[in-house]
């Protein structure tokens, strides 16, 4: 499958986005502001950092969830029993990083904010008018002042032939957030559920960019845009790592997911709670919480 790509630069851009979101949950743009350059040296110097014993030295905080996240501690996918194959390491601009990487991870990790602020703005303006009309809060104030926006350094490593049976490199799962931008991906592998229960390879032009829609997104607008179920399969040709930076916008811990007045239909699919009590319950769930 090759979703549409939908040129940034183009005067509907928005409205093309969004209509995007709402039939798959996923969107692609191209002719972005997020220079492939910097993607590209990006994904250099982090391999650097994944195959040195440095990468030990900056173990992850079971409390803040910044730092190095091992294999052996690697997510279980919600729903699943057997950790994905991958090594990660979240940076947060508060958080622990390694010196020599993070005057450059940081400069990516404010664009890429600065962008998924935009593409929030899109939402908001080009939802269906109902929708529109009764946010509970604007998604600018719910994202204002938050420290919880994730940037994701991750490594798939090549298959060694003794991984857990049912293992891949991510199991089918939702982003928990309100939405995700993904750069290009160093490697293959990513795919989509579509309406009709069937797996579908996303192939997109290393220039181009992904974005999907989130839980959060999805519990606000009862489904009006869904949170698109997705999975990273481990390699069927050349065995090789894959490395990938998602970024995961979150609003801040208070803000309150109330499902909006319009979208309830017949009944409330979600009943509301706090942004950050939701994240708890979501990273208990993978195993992240100690």
């Amino acid at each position: 499958m090759k979703l549409e790509t939908v040129d940034y630069l183009a005067d509907d851009a928005a409205e093309q986005f969004v209509r995007s979101l709402r039939e798959t949950g996923f969107g692609v743009l191209k002719n972005h502001p997020i220079p492939k350059e910097l993607v590209e040296s990006i994904y250099e110097n982090w391999y650097q950092f994944f195959i040195s014993e440095e990468k030990e030295n900056f173990h992850f905080n079971v409390e803040t969830q910044d730092g190095y996240f091992p294999p052996s501690v690697s997510e279980v996918a919600k729903g699943h029993t057997v950790k994905d194959i991958k090594e990660y390491f979240h940076v947060y601009p508060w958080g622990q990083i390694p010196d020599q990487l993070k005057e450059q991870i940081l400069d990516y990790y404010q664009r890429a904010n600065t962008f998924a602020q935009e593409l929030l703005g899109w939402v908001e303006a080009h939802a269906p008018k109902e929708v529109q009309e009764k946010f509970s809060i604007a998604l600018s104030e719910m994202i204002n002042g938050s420290e919880q926006t994730l940037l994701r350094v991750l490594h798939y490593p090549p298959m060694q032939g003794d991984e857990e049976p049912g293992a891949i490199r991510a199991a089918a799962h939702e982003d928990i957030n309100l939405i995700t931008i993904l750069v290009a991906a160093e490697g293959g592998g990513l795919e989509l559920l579509d309406r009709d229960g069937k797996w579908l390879a996303i192939d997109t032009d290393p220039e181009n960019l992904i974005v999907d829609a989130g839980d959060m997104l999805a519990r606000i607008t009862n489904d009006v845009i869904p949170a698109t179920t997705h999975r990273v399969v481990n390699p069927s040709g050349p065995n090789v790592s894959r490395y990938s930076i998602p970024f995961f916008m979150h609003p801040h811990p208070d803000a309150m997911l109330s499902c909006i007045e319009s979208c309830k239909e017949e009944r409330v699919k979600y009943p509301d709670i706090r942004a950050d009590d939701f994240l708890r319950e979501r990273l208990e769930e993978i195993g992240l919480t100690g």
